[in-house]
């Protein structure tokens, strides 16, 4: 009995040992990005012109694994990850679209992949950019962990992911600057290092347009998102005063402030958010309330029964002003959340 009781006690105090071990080598080799880093410069950035049509595109491509028949464990579903086969239709198809759009000249994407378990470590960014060979594409992480260990039974691995900025005009510079927000000690080890990235370009009044390409906190109380708004307000409101124009794309993870859905599909309520009416004033929200962005992923896609929502739009600066809006209707089936394309002049 005396010896089973020793036995126990050292196979507790080795698993106390293996564990300690365990977060103490994810804190040293923990992603700490810089506050600012600038991914990009040149010398040859090309001057746009106001009262000149540009467009943009938004899409959180949801890394190519979240297609129609996957649902997802942190929503409340059963599955980690898609099967390879699926990943890779999702991929091509994702591609397809993006090719069918190559005209856009401002593709803002969320989730993409580097090398990720998740998506089988294809390299996503180096993907579009083979099929978009007009498009200079910039990719600013926010998710780099060597092994992500939840759920036990099934852990999520390695990820290296971010979101990406693909341009057909060569910008003076690209920047990706870090949320001060972030989850405590240990658990920020295996979380998001959210960010925004900037991608600047000259204007020809003297001015810049700076198009920022944005992913905010999910799956928290609201205390990031707001940290991170604050943060966004902060700098916009820097940017404007000096007279430059700003645009904002991406997924904000909560509604526009005041949104009410006129789809003819069940409205996701769970944990619902607002952006807040106070963010950034009379700048002007640019989303469409016919036709969902994003779908709950506890289960399989079934229009009429999953919930949906809107949560992926643009804001502009009121220099701005936005000539159309075209939401792309896409069913869902490659992704959790669907495009938005906008056309947009600069003022004088």
């Amino acid at each position: 009995m005396q010896r089973a009781i020793f036995a126990l006690i050292r196979l507790l105090l080795i698993s106390v040992v293996l564990f300690a071990l365990f977060l103490l080598y994810f804190t040293v080799f923990e992603y700490r990005p810089k506050e600012e880093t600038e991914l990009f410069s040149s010398l040859a950035a090309d001057t746009l012109n106001t009262g000149v049509s540009y467009s943009s595109l938004i899409w959180n491509i949801g890394y190519a694994g979240l297609g129609e028949t996957m649902d997802f464990f942190y929503d409340g579903g059963e599955n980690v990850q898609d099967t390879k086969e699926n990943v890779i239709g999702n991929l091509n198809a994702i591609s397809r679209f993006l090719s069918s759009n190559d005209t856009v000249n401002f593709i803002l994407l969320q989730e993409v992949d580097q090398s990720s378990k998740r998506s089988y470590y294809i390299n996503q960014l180096h993907f579009f950019d083979s099929l978009l060979p007009d498009h200079n594409g910039f990719l600013g992480i926010n998710y780099q962990v060597g092994f992500v260990p939840v759920p036990v039974n099934d852990p999520l691995g390695k990820v290296k992911s971010g979101i990406a900025t693909l341009s057909a005009r060569m910008p003076l510079k690209v920047t990706r600057y870090s949320f001060d927000a972030n989850y405590h000690w240990p658990k920020r080890l295996f979380m998001l290092k959210r960010c925004f990235l900037v991608t600047t370009f000259p204007v020809i009044n003297g001015k810049e347009l700076n198009v920022i390409n944005i992913h905010n906190s999910a799956y928290d109380d609201g205390a990031l998102r707001a940290d991170q708004l604050a943060f966004l307000n902060e700098y916009a409101l820097d940017q404007y005063t000096k007279g430059n124009y700003i645009l904002f794309g991406g997924d904000w993870n909560q509604s526009p402030d005041k949104f009410k859905p006129e789809y003819n599909q069940p409205f996701d309520t769970i944990n619902l958010s607002y952006l807040p009416t106070g963010f950034l004033g009379d700048w002007r929200r640019i989303f469409c309330d016919t036709i969902p962005t994003n779908r709950r992923i506890k289960t399989p896609y079934t229009r009429g029964v999953t919930t949906t929502t809107v949560i992926d739009y643009f804001i502009v600066s009121p220099n701005i002003s936005v000539l159309q809006v075209n939401p792309q209707e896409l069913n869902f089936k490659n992704s959790d959340h669907q495009p938005l394309i906008i056309r947009f002049t600069l003022n004088e």
